[in-house]
């Protein structure tokens, strides 16, 4: 059973009452993105869609200044994200909104949006029904984030999204059509003994972003599975309480 609490050097996220828990690939996205953003424009405004604990708000808040808020339908993950929020250094920069991300009104929009969306839209789902809506498609699918994402963002925005290796194609096709250009990606294995099966990509609107994308490569774990590659440390040192 995984613990209650994930603790890191600036923040701990408590997790008990979250359908998905802390996982290395998402702490991945976390730190990949934050790095990311402190190479561009200082950004003031974050939407974290399907904030869960807050993990991601809280890694990009940790790197930023920017003002960043949380959406999460889920009610007892919102109120544990705010309960992290509020438990953190950067409590006045945080809050959460309890709501539906298709529901969310369209207003003074965002300079960068950060998601890990529901995987696996196809595969055989639980008899969990809050890990159903965390890990499948069953709330929020691939079109339907982007119409979210394209209402929500600035025309100089951009969007990071952690997704499967194999459907990030897939993600990436319907990103082109909605009028989204992949600016940047990761691909990500578990060691060097593995296939890639994570990917994190830096979207933005058509026309406000390079013709070509940059990709890159890393491996959670050297090939005997145990030690953390040089690049995998050099990425989550800033947040893990043991690098």
């Amino acid at each position: 059973m995984p613990n209650h609490y994930f603790s890191f050097k600036q923040f701990t996220v408590y997790q008990d009452a979250c359908a998905m828990k802390v996982c290395t690939d998402a702490c991945v996205q976390g730190a990949y993105t934050a790095a990311w953003l402190r190479e561009q424009s200082p950004v003031s405004r974050i939407l974290d869609i399907g904030t869960g604990t807050g993990l991601l708000s809280l890694m990009l808040a940790q790197q930023s200044e920017a003002a960043i808020t949380g959406i999460e339908l889920d009610p007892a993950a919102a109120g544990q994200a705010r309960t992290n929020f509020e438990a953190s250094p950067w409590k006045e920069r945080l809050r959460v909104m309890e709501t539906d991300a298709k529901q969310l009104p369209a207003g003074e929009r965002y300079d960068f949006i950060v998601t890990n969306p529901p995987f696996y839209e196809g595969d055989l789902k639980s008899v969990n029904q809050l890990r159903n809506q965390a890990m499948h498609a069953t709330t929020l699918d691939y079109n339907e984030l982007l119409q979210v994402i394209d209402r929500q963002l600035s025309e100089e925005g951009r969007f990071s999204v952690l997704l499967p290796y194999k459907p990030f194609a897939d993600f990436k096709a319907l990103a082109e059509i909605a009028g989204f250009s992949l600016e940047q990606v990761l691909h990500v294995k578990q060691s060097e003994q593995h296939d890639y099966f994570r990917s994190v990509g830096i979207f933005g609107r058509r026309g406000h972003v390079t013709p070509s994308s940059s990709e890159q490569v890393m491996a959670i774990r050297e090939a005997d599975k145990k030690t953390y590659t040089a690049t995998f440390i050099a990425l989550l040192k800033p947040y893990y309480l043991f690098l």
